[in-house]
């Protein structure tokens, strides 16, 4: 029979089993995974810099229209949530997964071994060996030493061995295997933790919206308008979602949120809020929040009581119940519109925290939205320092507006947190939809600056800006109606010119009509200025700008100064003038001239000034409130919880036993000579420390020692 010369050559592997053997080596590689967790590191600091979850307006106003876009496309707003942080986590269980299959077995193999096959020349090699001249035969000394490092726990295997000169015995012994163990305890913990991570995150959400037909719900209106393919069922196996549930109701529906929207999740029982408890400090923070809860069964109907607080969870068919923040659970108000421009008109008007109302102002129409009640608010206010009056005289707009239409805490005196009490805030939507947000508190504040208290009435364009105040002083009735008559009768020509001729008459005594006439157009004109009835460098301007804009271009620059104190002592005069007059319209006595009363005027002064800059008709004055509290919590079902806690305590064997467990191998060759035998020791370790050239001494006495 004749073979031909391809019958010899070796059976070559298959392109695609050497592809997928390569493919293999890498997945396993340790310089794979090192790349993975280094991004995945990348991504955990990215996720712990930039806000999750904020919805898409905010990452405009914070960082740009481009930037923004760029963020909501790489999903870095969601990002330990978003598809290619989970591919990583995956293919970080992978790429682990494969190494231990790859090297457990070596690794096992490795602990059972005594290596006790290893060849008397080889025992030269090691560092730490020694040589000694024992007076028993080989036997008799390896049954010695065998059990002398059996007593000091080494596990040991004798070898008898054939040698020229007789029965020669090997003594091999091991201690400290288990640090093997640690590599294979710290590489599962990895996947352990990375399969619970997958578990416990958007993983099963996600594979319901890609195959179960699920998508995500990015409109708004009622839950219960939500259709079922926005919502997942009750044996979702893991989600992580928020609860609000107000006083005295009951929800079952949780609200996962998405990067492009919410899903809503089915609870199998649904959770009644019967009382919200919250404890504040003395600064009006909140110190505690809990809420008293009735947890309904929906298959049995069975009714279990519970108390939720923070770090305090309640747990029912494997949902936690985690007590999150609180929120209005649909709080009632009443209003009273103020009037702010000419031409709107007060009234009053009720409204529901979270709902809406339609208002007109002549041929404007406006929603307005109420969007929250507050309480308690604590400011950074100080308390109640004494000063002089603000001067009015001095005409400085901008330091005007900057010290009055500012931050709700700006004062100039050492600051202190204090609770100013009750506010709303609300939306006014013009007709095409754009909107202004508002927040008005509903007692006067003393801001500490020297003067009286003070109603705030902040105004922003948008939510990333902060709020800036407009400040009101309030009256001998700690009311803003002293101030709203006042501004009223600046607008009322009949009563500027009443105003102005009780003045000049306390100004200018009999006889001498020439002066009463000159301070006559003078108080008249500065009253006209100040109310905005003229043009001034072909602007329409009031209040001090026009004051202001006036002497720059109607005095020379030499005489500015003097002119301004002048001008502004006269309108100051005029003011309280009319002041008078109007509080002897509503039945009031008139003010005292004293520093309260003046004090009053000057904030009244730059209130005036303020209120043509504020951008609505009529401002919300709240009046009364009902609170309804609401309690948000966090429900979550997280399977993989023990499987972290699991990997955790992994981790902790591993790295000890890898930091603390020192693995030595330790072997005596026993040959026989003469009448005795001669010992030939060799220590091997797997770090070169101290303490291994100490045990390798001491094992060398008590070892070689002829007994």
């Amino acid at each position: 029979m004749t073979t031909s010369a391809s019958d010899t050559i070796p059976e070559q592997p298959s392109r695609g089993a050497h592809a997928l053997r390569r493919a293999t080596e890498l997945l396993s590689s340790m310089r794979f995974a090192i790349a993975l967790l280094t991004v995945i590191c990348i991504a955990s600091v990215i996720g712990t810099v930039l806000k999750q979850h904020e919805p898409a307006a905010n990452y405009v106003n914070q960082f740009g229209p481009f930037w923004a876009e760029l963020f909501l496309d790489l999903k870095l707003n969601a990002v330990y949530s978003a598809w290619w942080f989970l591919l990583i986590l995956a293919f970080l269980v992978i790429s682990t997964t494969l190494c231990i299959a790859r090297n457990a077995p070596k690794f096992l193999a490795d602990i059972r071994s005594y290596k006790e096959n290893i060849r008397e020349q080889s025992l030269k090699a090691f560092h730490h060996k020694a040589e000694g001249d024992l007076a028993q035969p080989p036997q008799a000394e390896a049954q010695r030493i065998g059990q002398m490092l059996s007593t000091g726990g080494w596990k040991v295997r004798l070898q008898e061995r054939d040698t020229p000169a007789g029965k020669g015995w090997m003594v091999a012994a091991k201690a400290g295997t288990a640090n093997k163990l640690g590599y294979i305890a710290a590489h599962s913990a990895i996947v352990l933790i990375c399969l619970g991570g997958l578990f416990d995150g958007d993983l099963f959400v996600r594979t319901m919206t890609w195959f179960g037909g699920k998508t995500v719900y990015s409109g708004g209106g009622f839950v219960s308008d939500v259709k079922p393919e926005h919502r997942l069922p009750e044996n979702n196996p893991a989600f992580r979602g928020n609860l609000v549930v107000a006083e005295g109701t009951q929800s079952s529906t949780a609200i996962l949120s998405q990067s492009d929207g919410v899903l809503l999740q089915e609870l199998p029982f649904a959770v009644e809020l019967k009382k919200f408890i919250v404890e504040y400090y003395s600064t009006g923070m909140p110190k505690l929040f809990a809420s008293e809860i009735v947890i309904h069964d929906k298959e049995t109907g069975a009714k279990q009581d519970a108390r939720v607080e923070v770090n305090h969870p309640a747990s029912y068919k494997g949902v936690q119940i985690y007590q999150s923040s609180f929120d209005d659970g649909g709080s009632t108000v009443k209003l009273h519109a103020v009037p702010m421009h000419g031409g709107a008109k007060g009234f009053d008007i009720d409204g529901t925290i979270g709902g809406s109302s339609e208002i007109t102002n002549g041929t404007e129409k406006y929603t307005l939205e109420y969007t929250a009640l507050r309480v308690i608010n604590v400011e950074n206010l100080s308390p109640g320092a004494s000063g002089s009056a603000v001067d009015v005289r001095k005409v400085d707009l901008g330091h005007a507006l900057s010290q009055r239409l500012g931050a709700a805490d700006k004062t100039v005196t050492k600051r202190e947190l204090r609770n100013v009490g009750p506010s709303i805030t609300y939306k006014l939507r013009d007709a095409s939809g754009q909107a202004r947000e508002f927040h008005n508190y509903q007692l006067p504040v003393d801001t500490g600056d020297g003067g009286n208290r003070v109603f705030l009435l902040g105004v922003r364009d948008n939510p990333a800006d902060n709020f800036r105040y407009l400040r009101l002083p309030a009256d001998d009735d700690l009311s803003m109606d002293g101030f709203m008559r006042l501004r009223a009768a600046l607008d009322d020509p009949a009563a500027r010119d009443a105003a102005v001729r009780r003045y000049v008459a306390k100004a200018v005594g009999e006889g001498r009509a020439d002066l009463a006439q000159q301070l006559n157009e003078s108080a008249s004109r500065a009253l006209g200025l100040f109310a905005g009835l003229e043009k001034v460098g072909g602007k329409d301007v009031r209040g001090l700008q026009a004051i202001s804009d006036f002497i720059e271009t109607a005095v020379p620059e030499a005489e500015r100064e003097r002119a301004a104190d002048v001008l502004l002592r006269i309108l100051n005069g005029s003011l309280f003038e009319l002041n008078a007059g109007a509080r002897e319209a509503a039945g009031k006595k008139a003010l005292p001239e004293n520093d309260e009363s003046h004090r009053f005027l000057s904030q009244a002064v730059l209130a005036l000034s303020d209120v043509s800059l504020y951008p609505a008709p009529v401002a919300f004055e709240l009046k009364d409130f009902k609170q309804v509290q609401a309690s948000v919590f966090q429900v979550a079902r997280a399977p993989g919880q023990n499987v972290v806690y699991l990997g955790c305590l992994f981790l902790i064997i591993g790295v000890f036993a890898m930091l603390y467990v020192r693995e030595r191998r330790l072997w005596v060759w026993l040959a026989p000579e003469g009448a005795g035998a001669h010992a030939r020791m060799a220590l091997s370790s797997n770090r070169k420390t101290m303490d291994a050239d100490k045990e390798f001494e001491q094992l060398q006495r008590k070892l070689l020692t002829p007994s």
